[in-house]
Protein backbone atom coordinates (compact mmCIF):
# COMPACT_ATOMS: atom_id res chain seq x y z
CA UNK A 1 0.00 0.00 0.00
CA UNK A 2 2.84 2.41 0.87
CA UNK A 3 4.45 2.14 -2.56
CA UNK A 4 1.05 2.65 -4.21
CA UNK A 5 0.50 5.88 -2.29
CA UNK A 6 4.01 7.08 -3.12
CA UNK A 7 3.45 6.13 -6.78
CA UNK A 8 0.50 8.53 -6.90
CA UNK A 9 1.89 11.39 -4.80
CA UNK A 10 5.37 11.70 -6.32
CA UNK A 11 4.16 12.43 -9.89
CA UNK A 12 1.92 15.18 -8.51
CA UNK A 13 4.88 16.74 -6.73
CA UNK A 14 7.23 16.39 -9.71
CA UNK A 15 4.75 17.89 -12.20
CA UNK A 16 4.14 20.81 -9.81
CA UNK A 17 7.87 21.51 -9.50
CA UNK A 18 8.33 21.23 -13.26
CA UNK A 19 5.43 23.61 -13.85
CA UNK A 20 6.91 26.19 -11.47
CA UNK A 21 10.30 25.84 -13.16
CA UNK A 22 8.96 26.08 -16.72
CA UNK A 23 6.74 29.11 -16.17
CA UNK A 24 9.44 31.83 -16.24
CA UNK A 25 10.68 30.47 -19.57
CA UNK A 26 7.19 30.31 -21.07
CA UNK A 27 6.09 33.73 -19.83
CA UNK A 28 9.27 35.30 -21.21
CA UNK A 29 8.32 34.25 -24.73
CA UNK A 30 4.59 34.86 -24.31
CA UNK A 31 5.23 38.48 -23.33
CA UNK A 32 8.03 38.89 -25.83
CA UNK A 33 5.78 37.92 -28.73
CA UNK A 34 2.67 39.60 -27.24
CA UNK A 35 0.63 36.41 -27.17
CA UNK A 36 -2.68 38.05 -26.36
CA UNK A 37 -5.70 38.92 -28.45
CA UNK A 38 -5.06 42.15 -30.33
CA UNK A 39 -8.71 42.89 -31.06
CA UNK A 40 -11.87 42.62 -29.02
CA UNK A 41 -14.04 39.56 -29.56
CA UNK A 42 -16.57 40.08 -26.78
CA UNK A 43 -19.69 38.38 -28.08
CA UNK A 44 -22.36 36.24 -26.50
CA UNK A 45 -22.43 32.46 -26.83
CA UNK A 46 -25.02 32.84 -29.61
CA UNK A 47 -22.87 35.33 -31.51
CA UNK A 48 -24.73 38.49 -30.49
CA UNK A 49 -22.94 41.51 -28.96
CA UNK A 50 -22.09 41.24 -25.25
CA UNK A 51 -21.73 44.82 -23.98
CA UNK A 52 -21.92 43.87 -20.28
CA UNK A 53 -19.20 41.28 -20.63
CA UNK A 54 -17.03 43.70 -22.58
CA UNK A 55 -17.56 46.37 -19.94
CA UNK A 56 -16.59 43.93 -17.16
CA UNK A 57 -13.38 42.77 -18.78
CA UNK A 58 -12.55 45.32 -21.48
CA UNK A 59 -10.38 42.76 -23.25
CA UNK A 60 -9.14 45.35 -25.71
CA UNK A 61 -6.98 46.84 -22.96
CA UNK A 62 -5.84 43.63 -21.31
CA UNK A 63 -2.31 42.57 -22.09
CA UNK A 64 -2.36 39.17 -20.45
CA UNK A 65 -1.02 36.35 -22.65
CA UNK A 66 -2.92 33.23 -23.63
CA UNK A 67 -1.46 29.71 -23.82
CA UNK A 68 -0.67 29.33 -20.12
CA UNK A 69 -2.17 25.86 -20.44
CA UNK A 70 1.12 24.79 -22.00
CA UNK A 71 2.46 24.60 -18.44
CA UNK A 72 -0.16 21.99 -17.55
CA UNK A 73 0.21 19.54 -20.40
CA UNK A 74 3.96 20.03 -20.81
CA UNK A 75 4.61 19.35 -17.12
CA UNK A 76 2.34 16.30 -17.21
CA UNK A 77 3.97 14.94 -20.37
CA UNK A 78 7.51 15.47 -19.10
CA UNK A 79 6.66 13.87 -15.75
CA UNK A 80 5.12 10.83 -17.46
CA UNK A 81 8.07 10.36 -19.81
CA UNK A 82 10.59 11.02 -17.03
CA UNK A 83 9.37 8.13 -14.88
CA UNK A 84 9.16 5.91 -17.97
CA UNK A 85 12.73 6.72 -19.10
CA UNK A 86 14.16 6.28 -15.60
CA UNK A 87 12.53 2.84 -15.37
CA UNK A 88 14.16 1.88 -18.68
CA UNK A 89 17.63 3.29 -17.99
CA UNK A 90 17.85 2.22 -14.34
CA UNK A 91 15.58 -0.81 -14.03
CA UNK A 92 14.96 -1.99 -10.51
CA UNK A 93 12.04 -2.78 -8.28
CA UNK A 94 11.43 0.84 -7.24
CA UNK A 95 11.71 2.53 -10.64
CA UNK A 96 9.56 -0.10 -12.33
CA UNK A 97 6.82 0.38 -9.74
CA UNK A 98 6.94 4.17 -10.02
CA UNK A 99 6.61 4.06 -13.82
CA UNK A 100 2.92 4.72 -14.53
CA UNK A 101 2.92 4.80 -18.34
CA UNK A 102 0.85 1.76 -19.27
CA UNK A 103 -1.20 0.73 -22.27
CA UNK A 104 -4.24 -0.35 -20.29
CA UNK A 105 -4.57 2.71 -18.05
CA UNK A 106 -2.68 5.79 -19.24
CA UNK A 107 -2.30 5.66 -23.01
CA UNK A 108 -5.86 6.85 -23.70
CA UNK A 109 -5.98 9.78 -21.23
CA UNK A 110 -2.47 10.83 -22.28
CA UNK A 111 -3.48 10.71 -25.94
CA UNK A 112 -6.62 12.77 -25.31
CA UNK A 113 -4.68 15.29 -23.23
CA UNK A 114 -2.10 15.85 -25.97
CA UNK A 115 -4.64 15.83 -28.80
CA UNK A 116 -6.66 18.54 -27.10
CA UNK A 117 -3.47 20.44 -26.28
CA UNK A 118 -2.25 20.50 -29.88
CA UNK A 119 -5.60 21.49 -31.39
CA UNK A 120 -6.05 24.14 -28.73
CA UNK A 121 -2.52 25.42 -29.33
CA UNK A 122 -3.25 25.92 -33.02
CA UNK A 123 -6.42 27.80 -32.12
CA UNK A 124 -4.53 29.99 -29.64
CA UNK A 125 -1.80 30.82 -32.15
CA UNK A 126 -4.39 31.94 -34.70
CA UNK A 127 -6.28 33.86 -32.02
CA UNK A 128 -3.31 36.11 -31.23
CA UNK A 129 -2.43 36.87 -34.83
CA UNK A 130 -3.03 40.47 -35.88
CA UNK A 131 -2.99 40.34 -39.66
CA UNK A 132 -5.25 42.20 -42.05
CA UNK A 133 -5.92 39.00 -44.00
CA UNK A 134 -7.01 37.10 -40.91
CA UNK A 135 -10.08 37.52 -38.71
CA UNK A 136 -8.99 37.48 -35.09
CA UNK A 137 -10.55 34.92 -32.81
CA UNK A 138 -8.87 31.62 -33.68
CA UNK A 139 -10.42 28.61 -35.31
CA UNK A 140 -14.16 28.84 -35.90
CA UNK A 141 -16.48 27.23 -33.36
CA UNK A 142 -17.68 24.83 -36.05
CA UNK A 143 -14.12 23.72 -36.76
CA UNK A 144 -13.31 23.17 -33.09
CA UNK A 145 -16.52 21.27 -32.45
CA UNK A 146 -15.85 19.15 -35.53
CA UNK A 147 -12.36 18.25 -34.30
CA UNK A 148 -13.59 17.44 -30.81
CA UNK A 149 -16.42 15.33 -32.22
CA UNK A 150 -14.12 13.41 -34.57
CA UNK A 151 -11.65 12.71 -31.76
CA UNK A 152 -14.48 11.66 -29.43
CA UNK A 153 -15.96 9.31 -32.03
CA UNK A 154 -12.59 7.62 -32.44
CA UNK A 155 -12.02 7.34 -28.70
CA UNK A 156 -15.57 6.15 -28.08
CA UNK A 157 -15.05 3.49 -30.72
CA UNK A 158 -11.77 2.49 -29.06
CA UNK A 159 -13.51 2.05 -25.70
CA UNK A 160 -16.26 -0.01 -27.33
CA UNK A 161 -14.26 -2.09 -29.82
CA UNK A 162 -10.78 -2.42 -28.30
CA UNK A 163 -11.54 -2.28 -24.59
CA UNK A 164 -14.93 -4.03 -24.77
CA UNK A 165 -16.68 -1.25 -22.87
CA UNK A 166 -20.39 -1.86 -23.50
CA UNK A 167 -21.93 -0.66 -20.23
CA UNK A 168 -22.00 2.25 -17.83
CA UNK A 169 -22.09 2.07 -14.07
CA UNK A 170 -25.40 3.03 -12.49
CA UNK A 171 -25.25 4.12 -8.84
CA UNK A 172 -26.40 1.41 -6.41
CA UNK A 173 -27.64 -0.76 -9.30
CA UNK A 174 -24.62 -2.07 -11.15
CA UNK A 175 -23.70 -1.80 -14.84
CA UNK A 176 -26.25 -0.98 -17.51
CA UNK A 177 -25.57 -2.54 -20.93
CA UNK A 178 -25.80 0.04 -23.73
CA UNK A 179 -23.60 -1.64 -26.35
CA UNK A 180 -22.47 0.58 -29.20
CA UNK A 181 -24.23 3.56 -27.62
CA UNK A 182 -21.02 3.94 -25.63
CA UNK A 183 -19.69 5.84 -28.65
CA UNK A 184 -22.32 8.61 -28.81
CA UNK A 185 -22.27 8.83 -25.02
CA UNK A 186 -18.55 9.55 -25.07
CA UNK A 187 -19.07 12.14 -27.81
CA UNK A 188 -21.83 13.85 -25.81
CA UNK A 189 -19.76 13.99 -22.62
CA UNK A 190 -16.69 15.24 -24.50
CA UNK A 191 -18.63 18.03 -26.19
CA UNK A 192 -20.31 19.03 -22.93
CA UNK A 193 -16.99 19.17 -21.09
CA UNK A 194 -15.37 21.09 -23.93
CA UNK A 195 -18.18 23.64 -23.73
CA UNK A 196 -17.40 24.04 -20.03
CA UNK A 197 -13.90 25.26 -20.93
CA UNK A 198 -15.27 28.82 -21.00
CA UNK A 199 -14.88 28.74 -17.22
CA UNK A 200 -11.37 30.05 -17.97
CA UNK A 201 -12.79 33.58 -17.81
CA UNK A 202 -11.67 34.98 -14.45
CA UNK A 203 -8.20 35.04 -12.91
CA UNK A 204 -7.64 31.83 -10.95
CA UNK A 205 -11.07 30.32 -11.62
CA UNK A 206 -10.32 27.48 -14.03
CA UNK A 207 -7.27 26.23 -12.13
CA UNK A 208 -9.18 25.75 -8.90
CA UNK A 209 -12.12 24.04 -10.57
CA UNK A 210 -10.09 21.67 -12.75
CA UNK A 211 -7.56 20.97 -10.01
CA UNK A 212 -10.29 19.80 -7.63
CA UNK A 213 -11.87 17.59 -10.29
CA UNK A 214 -8.64 15.83 -11.27
CA UNK A 215 -7.62 15.35 -7.65
CA UNK A 216 -10.99 13.70 -7.00
CA UNK A 217 -10.59 11.31 -9.93
CA UNK A 218 -7.07 10.47 -8.79
CA UNK A 219 -8.61 9.29 -5.51
CA UNK A 220 -11.37 7.38 -7.30
CA UNK A 221 -8.85 5.60 -9.55
CA UNK A 222 -6.62 4.85 -6.55
CA UNK A 223 -9.42 3.12 -4.63
CA UNK A 224 -10.24 1.14 -7.76
CA UNK A 225 -6.63 -0.10 -7.70
CA UNK A 226 -5.97 1.62 -11.03
CA UNK A 227 -2.72 2.98 -9.65
CA UNK A 228 -1.20 3.99 -13.00
CA UNK A 229 -4.29 5.99 -13.90
CA UNK A 230 -4.34 7.52 -10.42
CA UNK A 231 -0.68 8.58 -10.76
CA UNK A 232 -1.28 10.12 -14.18
CA UNK A 233 -4.37 11.99 -12.97
CA UNK A 234 -2.47 13.20 -9.90
CA UNK A 235 0.30 14.45 -12.19
CA UNK A 236 -2.26 16.54 -14.06
CA UNK A 237 -3.58 17.90 -10.76
CA UNK A 238 -0.06 18.86 -9.69
CA UNK A 239 0.57 20.61 -12.99
CA UNK A 240 -2.72 22.51 -12.63
CA UNK A 241 -1.61 23.74 -9.20
CA UNK A 242 1.62 25.05 -10.74
CA UNK A 243 -0.45 26.87 -13.37
CA UNK A 244 -2.75 28.21 -10.65
CA UNK A 245 0.21 29.62 -8.72
CA UNK A 246 0.75 32.08 -11.57
CA UNK A 247 -2.90 32.44 -12.58
CA UNK A 248 -4.23 33.82 -9.29
CA UNK A 249 -5.13 37.54 -9.48
CA UNK A 250 -3.52 39.30 -11.19
CA UNK A 251 -3.02 36.47 -13.67
CA UNK A 252 0.31 36.22 -15.42
CA UNK A 253 -1.38 34.29 -18.23
CA UNK A 254 -4.62 32.53 -19.11
CA UNK A 255 -5.12 28.83 -19.70
CA UNK A 256 -6.92 29.37 -23.04
CA UNK A 257 -7.80 26.58 -25.47
CA UNK A 258 -4.51 24.69 -25.35
CA UNK A 259 -5.21 24.07 -21.66
CA UNK A 260 -9.00 23.88 -21.48
CA UNK A 261 -9.40 21.60 -24.49
CA UNK A 262 -6.64 19.30 -23.21
CA UNK A 263 -8.14 19.08 -19.74
CA UNK A 264 -11.78 18.64 -20.77
CA UNK A 265 -11.01 15.83 -23.22
CA UNK A 266 -8.71 14.12 -20.71
CA UNK A 267 -11.37 14.44 -18.01
CA UNK A 268 -13.91 12.71 -20.26
CA UNK A 269 -11.49 9.84 -20.88
CA UNK A 270 -10.66 9.49 -17.18
CA UNK A 271 -14.36 9.46 -16.26
CA UNK A 272 -14.82 6.53 -18.66
CA UNK A 273 -11.69 4.80 -17.36
CA UNK A 274 -13.10 4.91 -13.82
CA UNK A 275 -16.49 3.57 -14.87
CA UNK A 276 -17.06 -0.02 -16.02
CA UNK A 277 -13.33 -0.57 -16.66
CA UNK A 278 -12.69 0.14 -13.01
CA UNK A 279 -15.94 -1.47 -11.93
CA UNK A 280 -17.13 1.94 -10.76
CA UNK A 281 -19.48 4.80 -11.60
CA UNK A 282 -16.99 7.37 -12.87
CA UNK A 283 -19.39 8.76 -15.45
CA UNK A 284 -22.25 9.33 -13.01
CA UNK A 285 -19.82 10.80 -10.47
CA UNK A 286 -18.78 13.39 -13.06
CA UNK A 287 -22.08 15.20 -12.56
CA UNK A 288 -21.09 15.85 -8.95
CA UNK A 289 -17.30 16.11 -9.16
CA UNK A 290 -17.55 18.45 -12.12
CA UNK A 291 -20.69 20.29 -11.02
CA UNK A 292 -19.16 23.78 -11.48
CA UNK A 293 -18.40 22.76 -15.08
CA UNK A 294 -21.91 21.34 -15.48
CA UNK A 295 -23.41 24.58 -14.14
CA UNK A 296 -21.32 26.56 -16.62
CA UNK A 297 -22.67 24.62 -19.59
CA UNK A 298 -26.26 24.66 -18.30
CA UNK A 299 -26.17 28.42 -17.79
CA UNK A 300 -25.15 28.92 -21.41
CA UNK A 301 -27.86 26.55 -22.66
CA UNK A 302 -30.53 28.22 -20.51
CA UNK A 303 -29.44 31.70 -21.63
CA UNK A 304 -29.49 30.87 -25.34
CA UNK A 305 -32.80 28.99 -25.11
CA UNK A 306 -34.44 31.78 -23.14
CA UNK A 307 -33.31 34.47 -25.58
CA UNK A 308 -34.55 32.40 -28.52
CA UNK A 309 -37.92 31.28 -27.20
CA UNK A 310 -38.77 33.95 -24.61
CA UNK A 311 -36.99 36.92 -26.10
CA UNK A 312 -35.23 37.78 -22.87
CA UNK A 313 -32.29 36.66 -20.77
CA UNK A 314 -32.28 34.67 -17.55
CA UNK A 315 -28.80 35.82 -16.49
CA UNK A 316 -27.30 39.26 -16.94
CA UNK A 317 -24.34 37.54 -18.58
CA UNK A 318 -23.61 33.92 -19.38
CA UNK A 319 -21.83 31.78 -18.34
CA UNK A 320 -22.83 31.84 -14.68
CA UNK A 321 -19.57 33.12 -13.17
CA UNK A 322 -19.82 36.30 -15.23
CA UNK A 323 -23.41 36.77 -14.03
CA UNK A 324 -22.11 36.97 -10.46
CA UNK A 325 -19.63 39.62 -11.57
CA UNK A 326 -22.40 41.54 -13.30
CA UNK A 327 -24.51 41.71 -10.12
CA UNK A 328 -21.60 43.24 -8.24
CA UNK A 329 -19.43 40.44 -6.86
CA UNK A 330 -15.71 41.22 -7.12
CA UNK A 331 -13.94 38.73 -9.37
CA UNK A 332 -11.83 37.43 -6.48
CA UNK A 333 -14.98 36.63 -4.50
CA UNK A 334 -16.41 34.68 -7.45
CA UNK A 335 -13.13 32.78 -7.81
CA UNK A 336 -12.73 31.89 -4.14
CA UNK A 337 -16.33 30.81 -3.72
CA UNK A 338 -15.99 28.61 -6.81
CA UNK A 339 -12.86 27.11 -5.25
CA UNK A 340 -14.75 26.29 -2.07
CA UNK A 341 -17.67 24.78 -3.97
CA UNK A 342 -15.34 22.86 -6.29
CA UNK A 343 -13.55 21.25 -3.37
CA UNK A 344 -16.81 20.33 -1.65
CA UNK A 345 -18.33 18.89 -4.83
CA UNK A 346 -15.10 16.98 -5.45
CA UNK A 347 -15.29 15.46 -1.96
CA UNK A 348 -18.99 14.66 -2.35
CA UNK A 349 -18.43 13.15 -5.81
CA UNK A 350 -15.55 11.01 -4.57
CA UNK A 351 -17.65 9.65 -1.70
CA UNK A 352 -20.50 9.03 -4.13
CA UNK A 353 -18.20 7.14 -6.50
CA UNK A 354 -16.80 4.98 -3.71
CA UNK A 355 -20.11 3.98 -2.15
CA UNK A 356 -22.14 3.81 -5.36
Amino acid sequence: MEISVIKVLIPALVSFILGIALTPILTHYLYKYKAWKKRSTSVSIDGSPAPISQKLHNDEQKKTPRMGGIIIWASTLITTLLFWVVAILWPNEVTSKLDFLSRDQTWIPLFTLMLGAMVGLVDDVYAVLDRKDYKAGGLSLRTRLGIVSAAAIFLGWWFWDKLDVTSVGIPFMGPLEIGILVIPLFVLISLALYASGVIDGIDGLSGGVFGSAFAAYALVAFFQSQFNLAAFTAAIAGAILAFLWFNIPPARFYMSDTGSMALTLALAAIAFMTDSLGQGIGISALLIIGFPLVATVLSNIIQVASKKFRGKKVFLVAPLHHHFEAIGWPSYKVTMRYWVLSIMFAIAGTVFALIG
